[in-house]
């Protein structure tokens, strides 16, 4: 992966963990997710003009993405009513490079190396360690781990889907900006729907984090896709998931989330980790 690629998703990494503390800090955390989607929409929305159409090959996989952002955005507010940011986050995070990994191999036939492999494993060897001892339980409860792991399976679904669209568009931003805009619309649909319209009002007072938060995922996602058309999608994968690093230090700082010294160890062999996947 060359350097440029690499430090851009590590920036994507951070801006991705900075929304999702503000999903912890929602009261209602279905509420916050769908107002950063529609967030993310307004602004994607706004950048269309100056981007072109997606080909038609691309529309198929933004449609199939949508679908799988609604499903994205459930279990992970789902997760967060049953456990902290710093246990969720690294779980739903964790688990979905590995499936990544093996289904980009049977439908993108993305080759890794022997080194790239093992730099992978050990990325989520870490992710892993930091969950399991990482929250206020001692170890993964069960409700939390379902929905936990149902968020990974839909991350690796949108995440293989977008790096097919993305590459048979063409146009990483394209393709993303299109993808936001209707995920916005798509996400305000399923809440009218599932709370009704007078849901909209509770967003009203909100509009600014909502706003700032769909700016962030936006971008975190957009460099993302772009990357992924530049180097294999589970290398892309894996590595935007040190993400997991940074959601610990906001927990830390911003919703008082213990930091026990597992994390801290964590952190290392996620850092080995990385350090593997770079020099492969």
């Amino acid at each position: 992966m060359e350097t440029t690629v690499f430090l851009a998703v590590i920036a994507a990494a951070a801006l991705h963990a900075g929304w999702n503390a503000l999903l912890k800090i929602g009261l209602d955390r279905f509420l916050t997710a769908t107002l950063i989607q529609i967030g993310a929409g307004l602004v994607a929305l706004c950048a269309l003009p100056f981007v072109a159409l997606p080909q038609a090959s691309a529309w198929p996989w933004i449609a199939l993405s949508a679908l799988l952002h609604i499903g994205y955005n459930f279990f992970l507010a789902r997760a967060y009513q049953y456990g902290d940011l710093g246990q969720v986050y690294p779980i739903a995070r964790g688990s979905s490079p590995l499936m990544v990994a093996l289904l980009s191999l049977l439908f993108l036939q993305d080759g890794l190396s022997t080194m790239q492999l093992l730099g992978l494993l050990v990325l989520v060897m870490g992710i892993w360690l930091m969950a399991l001892r990482g929250g206020q339980h001692k170890a993964p409860q069960g409700a939390m781990l379902f929905c936990a792991l149902m968020t990974a399976l839909f991350i690796a679904g949108y995440t293989l889907s977008d790096a097919m669209g993305a590459r048979n568009n063409g146009d990483a931003l394209s393709y993303s900006l299109w993808l936001f805009t209707v995920n916005g619309v798509v996400m305000a649909a399923v809440l009218a729907i599932s709370r009704g319209p007078r849901a909209f009002l509770q967003l009203g007072p909100h509009w600014r984090g909502g706003l700032a938060g769909g700016a962030m995922s936006m971008a975190a996602y957009t460099i993302v896709i772009w990357a992924m058309t530049q180097a294999p999608v589970a290398l892309v994968s894996a590595l935007r998931e040190t993400s997991v690093v940074f959601a610990v230090l906001l927990g830390m700082v911003l919703l008082k989330e213990s930091l026990r010294p597992i994390r801290l160890l964590a952190c290392v062999v996620i850092a080995a980790g990385v350090v593997v996947m770079k020099l492969a």
